[in-house]
């Protein structure tokens, strides 16, 4: 008898399942297309890409010292102008003890080694030379795969909206359009977003120009005593506007000091 029970309930569950379909499908066949066409298999759809040549994200980040930093930043300009590439960033400035310069770049990824290699003449030692590869081609096919999936689904709705004659079906496929169309438009900007990072590679270079310690001990040693120059007068100079400020004192104490002197003389004649 149990075994009887269980057998029934899931004979009630499988009708059940297969009356849910049946609407699903009766539904889709009344606005003119078959629930197979509304959604097309990724599988499929992935299938007749072309052959994609491999997307390579290439940047690097550069820092080494220099004897002469216009020098070499000229070197770096024409570097930029051989290889095409544009300046992003260009900043410059003072340490304790150094001149520095920080330059980013942007410069075609075809061009990258051919970059790297020019600005790199000249240089004896690299503080800091990391050079990037990273290979982004299996994303960007999934991207091209799901955006492709995505305008197809488009046009069937689109096709299904051109048949449809009832007001809701007409709102409900004209939301389902509107939505896809989102979709569509964020997977285009990821895969532009990919593309320009694929095609333009970013360099960032750093160098710098240590200050000799002989010049630092006489820009030190001149700038202390100009210093020390400027101190004394301005103290001067204080003192002199304090004594005319309090001159009526003075004066008092010199008179005071003269009539104690007089009276000191007296007794002693």
């Amino acid at each position: 008898m149990r075994s009887i029970f269980f057998l029934s309930i899931f004979f009630l569950f499988i009708s059940a399942c297969t009356k849910s379909e049946a609407s699903a499908e009766a539904k889709a066949e009344n606005l003119g297309i078959t629930m197979a066409q509304i959604t097309p298999a990724n599988k499929s759809a992935g299938l007749d890409l072309p052959n994609v040549p491999k997307k390579i994200i290439k940047n690097a980040s550069i820092k080494f010292e220099t004897d002469d930093l216009e020098k070499t930043f000229e070197q770096i300009q024409n570097a930029i102008k051989a290889n095409q590439g544009s300046i992003l960033n260009d900043s410059e400035g003072k340490d304790y003890n150094t001149l520095y310069r920080n330059i980013t770049v942007k410069v075609p990824s075809q061009n990258f080694d051919l970059f790297i290699n020019a600005i790199s003449k000249g240089v004896s030692f690299f503080e800091r030379k990391d050079i990037s590869a990273t290979d982004v081609t299996a994303q960007y096919i999934d991207l091209t795969s799901r955006l492709k999936t995505k305008k197809k689904l488009e046009d069937r709705y689109i096709e299904i909206l051109q048949k449809a004659s009832k007001v809701s079906e007409i709102l409900e496929i004209e939301k389902q359009i509107s939505a896809i169309r989102e979709e569509i438009e964020a997977k285009e900007g990821e895969l532009k977003y990919l593309e320009n990072q694929v095609s333009l590679s970013t360099v960032t270079i750093e160098f710098y120009k240590t200050i000799a310690q002989k010049e630092g001990v006489k820009i030190s040693y001149g700038s202390k005593l100009w210093t020390a120059i400027k101190s004394g007068f301005f103290s001067l100079s204080d003192l002199f506007i304090s004594l005319l400020s309090v001159w009526p004192f003075v004066i008092l104490f010199f008179v005071f000091a003269y009539f104690i002197r007089k009276r000191l003389k007296r007794k002693k004649e």
